[in-house]
């Protein structure tokens, strides 16, 4: 069952973790299903050193293990549900108006999963979600970037990301 509040959980509107849900379920299911198969019969064609449909099926089968392995970790600890209050306070599940260094952007603060379309996403244990969290429009404030540089930034609004 999804954490409600939790402060390292990913943010999901229910259509996404629906959508997640029904992605793990098919790579478990038939995506290793097929995966197997590929290699089964990869590996029928003989001397597996020089064999680049093996290879290529064993790479294709590390990668759905691995996505297999995020979205259960995802699904998991995902705080599920409704968007924020209309507060004006950051938080998960915020489109997000600032000034950062300078520039205005628009941003959503939660998980990339969620499909924003074009809208750039950023993760609310981002150094910069990190920095905003909690805030409130008209703040100014300043974080340290991970290249040490200082980041000035301002919020000018934060509303409730609607899918």
């Amino acid at each position: 069952m999804p954490t409600i509040n939790s402060a390292s959980a990913a943010w999901l509107t229910q259509e996404a973790f629906d959508r997640l849900q029904t992605e793990l379920t098919q790579l478990s299911g038939p995506g290793r299903a097929e995966i197997v198969s590929k290699i089964e019969q990869a590996r029928s064609e003989g001397d597996l050193k020089e064999n680049g449909g093996y290879h290529a099926a064993k790479d294709e089968q590390g990668k759905i293990e691995a996505r297999i392995r995020q979205l259960s970790e995802l699904l998991r600890s995902a705080h599920v549900g409704e968007a924020p209050a209309d507060d004006g306070i950051v938080e998960q599940g915020m489109v997000v108006g600032a000034t950062i260094a300078g520039d205005n952007t628009t941003f959503l603060l939660g998980s990339r999963e969620v499909g924003a379309g074009d809208m750039e996403v950023f993760s609310e244990r981002s150094p910069l979600g990190k920095a905003i969290m909690g805030h409130k429009i008209g703040d100014k404030l300043s974080y340290v970037a991970p290249n040490g540089k200082t980041i000035d930034v301002e919020i000018l609004s934060a509303k409730p990301y609607q899918s």
